[in-house]
């Protein structure tokens, strides 16, 4: 899978733009060498609570 900064989609060649949790993906079932994702917001990671610790 290419990652770029702007994708394009090609519907002559199959191509399908689709959003999937905030990014923007090119899809193609005829031929998925294709396959293209939109550099987007990094990922938040999870908080570790530090005070809930049970003793």
């Amino acid at each position: 899978m290419r990652t770029r900064a702007s994708v394009k989609a090609d519907p002559t060649k199959g191509d399908k733009l689709v959003r999937r949790s905030g990014r923007l993906y090119v899809i193609n079932k005829k031929d998925p060498n294709r396959k293209q994702r939109q550099k987007g917001p990094a990922r938040k990671k999870a908080k570790k609570d530090l005070f809930s610790i049970s003793v």
